[in-house]
């Protein structure tokens, strides 16, 4: 998130504050680098995954390098803005789509499901009787098949 945020920070010609986001993005990046190979190393059913190896980790982290460079470059010839020391705040809600989510409202409960409703349904005071008692196997009959000759005029032709 730093990473894009540093892009558009660069090209509304916010070239300071870009190349802190991208330095933020450069340490989270390092880090799960690192947890990426050492889930990778550990032994267990999913050893196969390598998240480090992923194609969007390896894009990722050209494209943090790259851009840094561009960003530190642009500013020492162009811009000359200083580096903020504190990164910048992410937006964290987006203004932008096609669609507003939904907030979830759970239904209202219906006036026939009421405590002394739902203790009724407690299976511990089921009869003890009730236990299913499987059936015996029923003998199975043979049927008699109809004895089918092969018909050599069907109509069929293989040409």
């Amino acid at each position: 998130a730093y990473c894009y945020h540093g892009q558009t920070l660069l090209a509304s010609d916010k070239c300071g504050e870009a190349i802190r986001s991208l330095q933020e993005s450069e340490k989270f990046f390092a880090k799960a680098e690192a947890l990426c190979k050492e889930y990778g190393e550990t032994k267990g059913p999913g050893t196969t995954a390598k998240p480090s190896g992923h194609l969007f980790f390896r894009k990722l982290g050209s494209l943090i390098k790259n851009t840094l460079e561009k960003c530190q470059r642009e500013n020492g010839f162009i811009y000359f803005q200083k580096v903020p020391a504190e990164a910048p705040q992410l937006e964290l809600k987006a203004n932008y789509g096609l669609v507003e989510p939904v907030p979830f409202e759970f239904p209202a409960l219906n006036a026939h499901w009421t405590p002394e409703t739902l203790a009724a349904f407690d299976l511990t005071k089921r009869p003890k009787d009730d236990t299913a008692k499987p059936k015996p196997d029923e003998e199975v009959k043979p049927l008699k098949e109809p004895d089918i000759k092969p018909q050599k005029d069907s109509g069929c032709q293989i040409s």
